[in-house]
């Protein structure tokens, strides 16, 4: 896996590594401020991108609103992030695992205790942190008020 040697060099590099996941199917200003903030808590910032199909298990048929591809394209468009990698299963405990990151970052909504592969990054050192959003916004307001026509 070429995202794999790309990190061992950032990380031989004494780079820290950030590590966080999401859809990411509609990027809206929680997102961009949500990647600065993680992004500000070491030098390399990867990013965990669902694929199509584990969308679909989660948030349904009818999601995601655009195929991986694209969201990949975006997200690494966007200033704060290094690395987007999309992985199929439901969680990145694998991906997690895989990299070692040296911050595990969800947004504020999520608990420490509840956040996968916390455990993991805590046992050799690593941090996880989770960081308040500041915009009142989600992709699924977002879809909500097309659906509804309003602003």
């Amino acid at each position: 896996m070429d995202y794999l040697k790309k990190i061992e060099s950032w990380k031989r590099e004494g780079k820290k590594i950030v590590f966080t996941n999401g859809c990411f199917d509609i990027i809206h200003a929680g997102h961009v401020d949500y990647l600065k903030k993680a992004k500000e808590l070491g030098d390399i910032l990867v990013v965990g991108l669902n694929s199509d199909e584990s969308i679909r298990r989660i948030k349904g048929k009818d999601r995601p609103v655009n195929i991986q591809e694209h969201r990949k394209i975006v997200l690494e468009a966007l200033k704060p992030v290094d690395l987007v990698i999309i992985f199929d299963e439901d969680t990145p405990e694998k991906l997690i695992k895989e990299i070692k990151p040296d911050f595990l970052v969800k947004g504020g909504d999520w608990k420490i205790e509840n956040i996968v592969g916390a455990d993991f990054v805590q046992s050799y050192g690593g941090k996880v942190v989770t960081i308040d959003f500041v915009h009142d916004i989600s992709t699924t307001r977002i879809i909500q008020k097309v659906k509804n026509g309003t602003r």
